[in-house]
């Protein structure tokens, strides 16, 4: 029988055609599978990082290793609270999982949650020696296809091996923050004209009564309230998947169907990130960059500019990410009116 830590969840695949269908299935208390650790010498087994968090003497877990296993403990409570239907998993699903075989780690990356610095860090420990200095690597080279593998890439018998034995994490952030984040990023700096065309001038055409040419033209002021009543518009929804700055955390990395052993939080993002690269056996290795903004989105940016959103688009956009909201611990925003 194959082994997993408590609470894991093991895919079983089954092929229709030429089709994979990932299925969940639930195991029970048991040992994770030993592992090589980066560095050790064929024959000397040493701990991987899940074998460090679950069997590891918890004297030896620092304080923050100790708080995140009680995150996961919520994380998990939530889920059977609050979902109902279970659903199969295709290699599709997979593809914001960050697959570092070195170090036995699987990172689901989630945009606006420092996932940049992550790509930079995960890019050091698989480069054998080409990167040493995440802060080296511009922040688009950690964007491009194909520098690290996802978990997609990779056959069901390997996804079922990698997510049995590695240590699985992900890093979230208080949902309507990460929002404006969003915003900031992509409708208000001038360099993301990409984004301009390709939601602003549909944003201003639906949302914005007699707009200017110019701006059906160029997509370049779109307003946060114009972003919001494009999010809750029906159409938004029926046309797919929201695009990946704000899409729901667990439509990204699917919490409540995978197994994440860490769960990590922007709020206190330095302490989290150093507690999984300890486990990782990394710590002497890379550092996690620390943030320079000096206009670093918080709760009391994010309360001015929903200040100028209505109570009715408010509760709108709550429900459309109360279960990020309830699944990762965060209360409803003092600023929020919903009546």
């Amino acid at each position: 029988m194959m082994k997993m830590p408590r609470g894991g969840r093991l895919f079983l695949a089954t092929c229709l055609g030429s089709l994979f269908v990932l299925v969940l299935y639930f195991q029970s208390i048991t040992k994770p599978e030993p592992a090589l650790k980066s560095g050790s010498r064929p024959g000397k087994s040493r701990r991987s990082p899940l074998q460090t968090l679950y069997n590891g003497d918890q004297l030896e877990l620092s304080a923050a290793q100790r708080y995140l296993h009680g995150r996961r403990e919520l994380l998990e409570e939530a889920c059977l609270s609050h979902t109902r239907k279970r659903r199969v998993l295709s290699p599709e699903d997979l593809k914001h999982l960050i697959v570092d075989d070195k170090h036995s780690l699987i990172y689901c990356y989630v945009p606006k949650v420092a996932c940049t610095n992550w790509k930079r860090v995960l890019m050091v420990l698989t480069s054998d020696g080409r990167y040493t200095d995440p802060l080296a690597i511009p922040a688009n080279e950690a964007h491009v296809a194909g520098n690290l593998r996802t978990l997609s890439e990779f056959s069901v018998a390997e996804i079922n091996q990698r997510l049995r034995s590695y240590l699985k994490f992900i890093f979230v952030r208080e949902p309507f923050e990460r929002l404006v984040s969003a915003y900031r990023n992509k409708f208000t700096r001038s360099y993301n004209t990409a984004f301009h065309k390709r939601y602003g001038t549909k944003i201003i055409r639906r949302h914005r009564p007699d707009p200017e040419p110019k701006a059906l033209e160029n997509g370049d002021d779109v307003s946060f309230r114009e972003f919001v009543q494009y999010l809750v518009d029906p159409r938004t929804q029926r046309e797919g998947p929201f695009n990946e700055h704000w899409e729901q955390v667990h439509s990204l990395c699917h919490p409540c169907l995978i197994h994440y052993d860490v769960v990590g939080k922007y709020e206190t993002l330095e302490p989290d990130a150093q507690a999984v690269l300890t486990l990782a056996g990394v710590e002497e290795t890379v550092q996690f960059p620390t943030s320079g903004k000096s206009t670093r989105t918080d709760g009391n940016m994010a309360a001015r500019f929903f200040k100028h959103i209505s109570p009715f688009y408010q509760k709108k956009l709550f429900n459309l990410y109360h279960m990020d909201f309830l699944l990762f611990n965060y209360s409803t925003p003092e600023y929020l009116r919903t009546r």
